[in-house]
């Protein structure tokens, strides 16, 4: 059967319990949270910055810009997941900021035919069968000073991963397996590739960040419910080498070179 791009359509509470409603989830949520801080607008700026949501999910993150009154543009694959994202924007008085789309990331530049400020792509390209040809689709949708927000599931931290507890033919299969499990990541991204690929592009990283650098490695469950202390450990060694490129996602903000 032919590889195709994941959608979650169906299954929107289940991926909204096993991640947003995670400790996994709010650590992600809270290290882009701190790393956009920079991007928001200033107080009294007339300048509204126009910002693309690209696979935005349930759409918390943009709220960040949303709150600053920026222009959101809010889509994803999934109808599903594109009104449980809008109902949360009303719930929080934000929707008057948004503009809603249901398309695949591949579709975008014909159907919104706009360059955009900000561009966030977050845990999406993992999910597609050719993540490269995506980053081409990104770099069109941004303006010609725009930045991009790209986070990605990191495939050396899979790695990793799986050799701390003891996954060793897991590994040596180069991380295939025969059944596909639909709430994982069916393209881990190799870091070596996406720096290929956006300086094929011409773009360039100008900050680094590792997402879950420790939780995922912790072998006892109850030192990942310490929530506060592992944010804590996160925001102070994340940039940080050798922690930055453990994280089990890897968040890059990038610019035109």
């Amino acid at each position: 059967m032919a590889k195709r791009d994941q959608s979650f359509e169906g299954i929107t509470q289940k991926f909204s319990r096993n991640i947003y409603a995670t400790n996994k989830g709010r650590l992600r949520l809270a290290v882009l949270e701190r790393d956009l801080q920079a991007w928001l607008p200033q107080p009294g700026n007339a300048a509204k910055l126009r910002v693309l949501d690209v696979g935005g999910g349930l759409g918390q993150l943009s709220m960040l810009f949303a709150q600053a009154g920026c222009e959101v543009t809010h889509t994803d694959i999934s109808a599903e997941i594109v009104g449980e994202a809008q109902a949360l924007h009303e719930q929080h008085g934000l929707a008057q900021h948004y503009t809603y789309h249901v398309a695949p990331l591949q579709g975008l530049p014909e159907l919104l035919q706009q360059r955009y400020d900000i561009v966030l792509c977050h845990a999406v390209l993992e999910w597609l069968v050719d993540p490269q040809q995506a980053l081409v689709t990104l770099k069109q949708l941004m303006h010609a000073n725009g930045r991009l927000s790209l986070m990605f599931y990191n495939r050396d931290a899979k790695i990793l991963a799986n050799i701390i507890f003891g996954n060793f033919d897991y590994v040596q299969a180069d991380l295939s397996v025969k059944k596909t499990v639909r709430m994982s990541p069916q393209q881990p991204i190799n870091p070596n590739e996406m720096r290929q690929w956006l300086e094929a592009l011409q773009l360039k990283v100008t900050q680094r960040t590792g997402v879950r650098c420790f939780h995922d490695y912790l072998r006892n469950r109850d030192d990942q419910k310490r929530f506060e202390e592992l944010l804590a450990l996160e925001l102070r060694y994340n940039q940080q080498s050798p922690f930055v490129d453990i994280g089990r996602y890897l968040h890059w903000q990038i610019e035109h070179a």
